[in-house]
């Protein structure tokens, strides 16, 4: 493999909802099993760490939440992790011990002020073991948005790699055009897009993205099924009507002009490899370059804040 290759594995695949070690698990045995078939990238999808709750309410309706609701809550806390903390330090461990890039969708408690936001992250751990850096998502969608707290612009975060620059957004933050043009302006190489979106319409955005970005496109969802539910959550009854399947997929991998170099995997777990040309990145820019010579900074112009925000400031 030449300088410019890399080869890459996208997981497909979900834990036992709420389930912390369960999704560690699965963590540890399909990375293993992806750089065994040679990944130097692996990527795992959106709050895999603890799982995506697809269809629950937590008993929320417009003015009024329930008790039981708050409960199941709590226990989606309670199996979230720390960004440092025990958690990322095991998995820094094992992207250490197997030499691999590891990019993993979490749900990560808030440790800078009252510890009781959630906020839906991707982190990025390197090959020596430490944690690179991690994105949290801007604005959760619908009504993710009593789950999760809202990231800022601090964690638009692009990592250099030896193969070129990895980064990305989570689920339909790729829908935002401005947070794309963030991300294309730190030189992105690789651009990561885990999502919980199957739908077909969902193809159509991640091969817009590498055709716009000229970058390769990475996107990773679950397979879910009822069976990952635990069956004692208080509004288990959320999904009685749902089909067995609550995410049949669509993890794929696209290339700088739009083609798949992975097509989707849909209707069962698994892991999609691919070698990247990272030469194909700068042959794309040949005759597009959406922050370059394909841009008019005397029409337009994007003002990114990447300060982190805070509401309480102490003096020294």
């Amino acid at each position: 493999m030449s300088n410019s290759q890399v080869q890459v594995a996208i997981v497909q695949a979900s834990p036992i909802l709420f389930d912390k070690q369960s999704a560690l698990d699965k963590i540890v045995s399909m990375t293993r099993e992806a750089a065994g078939k040679g990944a130097s990238l692996v990527v795992f999808p959106e709050v895999f760490v603890p799982g995506y709750p697809r269809g629950l309410s937590f008993g929320a309706r417009v003015g009024s939440r329930t008790t039981e609701g708050r409960r199941d809550w709590q226990r989606y806390w309670e199996s979230a992790i720390d960004v440092p903390g025990t958690d990322t330090e095991m998995l820094g461990e094992l992207a250490k011990e197997l030499g691999v890039y590891l990019v993993i969708g979490v749900v990560e408690r808030d440790q800078e002020s009252s510890r009781g936001t959630l906020f839906n992250s991707m982190i990025y751990l390197g090959p020596d073991g430490k944690l690179l850096g991690k994105h949290r998502k801007l604005v959760p969608t619908g009504s993710e948005r009593l789950l999760w707290g809202q990231g800022d612009g601090s964690t638009l975060t692009v990592i250099d790699t030896p193969f070129g620059r990895i980064g990305g957004l989570i689920c339909w933050e790729n829908y935002m055009p401005l947070a794309r043009t963030a991300m294309y302006a730190q030189g992105i190489d690789i651009y990561i897009a885990p999502t919980a979106d199957a739908r077909e319409t969902w193809q159509s955005t991640i091969r817009h993205i590498a055709c716009e970005g000229r970058c390769f496109v990475l996107s990773s969802n679950q397979y879910a099924t009822k069976s990952s539910y635990p069956a004692d959550l208080a509004h288990h009854s959320d999904i009685e009507n749902d089909d067995d399947v609550l995410s049949n997929g669509g993890s794929a991998i696209v290339g700088p002009l739009g083609n798949y170099v992975a097509p989707p995997l849909y209707n069962e777990e698994g892991i999609l490899i691919a070698t990247l040309d990272l030469s194909e990145v700068i042959q794309s820019r040949f005759d597009f370059d959406v922050v370059g010579h394909y841009s008019r900074p005397d029409v337009f112009q994007l003002i990114v804040n990447d300060k982190k925000q805070v509401n309480v400031q102490r003096s020294e």
